[in-house]
């Protein structure tokens, strides 16, 4: 039975009917410059975390980081505030932008590396670990920040990346369309991809490969870390503060797009273009909740319906199977 990808033609698919639904209700300010601009430069941050909730789930054994969004603040946080004890953001704008991008990234790829570490050193599993982390860096930023927002102000060129455009195009979406791209051929073609999938897919004959699975999970989870710490970078770019609890929802969010591209929970099956349309799906469809004039309550019950509903398809391979043909 040869099988074409299916989940890529129903996520253009669903596109498509988005934007065309949006157009019809809204008399085509829907699909406005300034309305497309606008989704397009809400995509990055979420969709960067759903990134790394991919990668921990192709790792495989329940793998799946919580800690993400928490992360992402921390990062924020804890580099502002460092940042701001040595350079002024207002006087030093290059400078302080530069040492802020560098000290989210890096935070955050430590944050996943604490995680990656705890998971293959202790055994602990990833869903529980992730949490306990989340848990951890939350408070930490509270900690931190003392609870409340941690001013980052609008230094260039912080600020350009995530309120300014080229071509036409948000900066912040530019960077995550290059930053999905580079991590999608990485799992293309290189030893990491593949072990990465093999993995999670049948640990067991990984291990008789003699893969190093233990530095491949630690990598996978740092990556996400680092992915977590670019999305601080742009929540901060977006915003003239960090603060602890932001994108409560988002979670949530990062998971649902993550499983709405067609990531296996039980690990070895992943693509990142899925992942960047599901993404794009996904705000598309906030914002015509948004049109609709519907409350924030009924969003988020129409996420929670639509993971279980595209869990249910995982499940069952309804794609698969709708898009599936036999060759005689």
């Amino acid at each position: 039975m040869r099988r074409v990808d299916g989940q890529f033609l129903v996520l253009a698919a669903i596109n498509v009917v988005l934007l065309a639904l949006g157009a019809a209700i809204s008399g085509g300010s829907f699909l406005s410059v300034f309305n497309l601009q606008s989704m397009a430069g809400q995509v990055p941050e979420i969709g960067l975390l759903a990134i790394g909730v991919m990668l921990a789930m192709c790792a495989g054994d329940g793998g799946i980081d919580l800690s993400g969004i928490a992360l992402a603040n921390l990062s924020g946080v804890l580099s502002a505030v460092l940042v701001a004890g040595l350079v002024s953001s207002a006087e030093q704008e290059g400078l302080y932008s530069a040492l802020f991008i560098l000290g989210a990234l890096v935070i955050g790829f430590l944050g996943g590396l604490v995680n990656g570490t705890l998971i293959t050193r202790f055994r602990i599993t990833p869903i529980l670990c992730t949490l306990g982390t989340q848990m951890a860096f939350t408070g930490l930023a509270v900690i931190v920040s003392g609870g409340k927002a941690v001013v980052v102000g609008s230094p260039e060129p912080l600020s350009s990346i995530g309120n300014e455009f080229w071509f036409g195009a948000p900066i912040s979406f530019i960077l995550f369309v290059a930053v999905a791209a580079l991590i999608g051929v990485a799992l293309k073609v290189s030893p990491f991809g593949r072990w990465l999938m093999l993995s999670g897919s049948n640990p067991k004959a990984a291990l008789y490969a003699g893969f190093p699975r233990s530095a491949v999970v630690t990598a996978t989870y740092a990556l996400s870390g680092t992915l977590s710490g670019l999305s601080g970078v742009i929540i901060a770019a977006r915003n003239v503060n960090v603060k602890w609890d932001y994108g409560a929802s988002y979670l949530l969010i990062a998971i649902l797009i993550a499983v709405m591209a067609g990531v296996r929970p039980e690990g070895g099956y992943g693509r990142i273009v899925c992942v960047v349309f599901s993404a794009v799906a996904l705000q598309l469809m906030s914002s015509l909740l948004n049109f609709g004039g519907l409350s924030n309550f009924v969003r988020d019950f129409a996420w929670g319906a639509l993971l279980l509903a595209f869990l249910a398809i995982a499940r069952y391979d309804l794609v698969g199977f709708v898009f599936s043909d036999r060759r005689r």
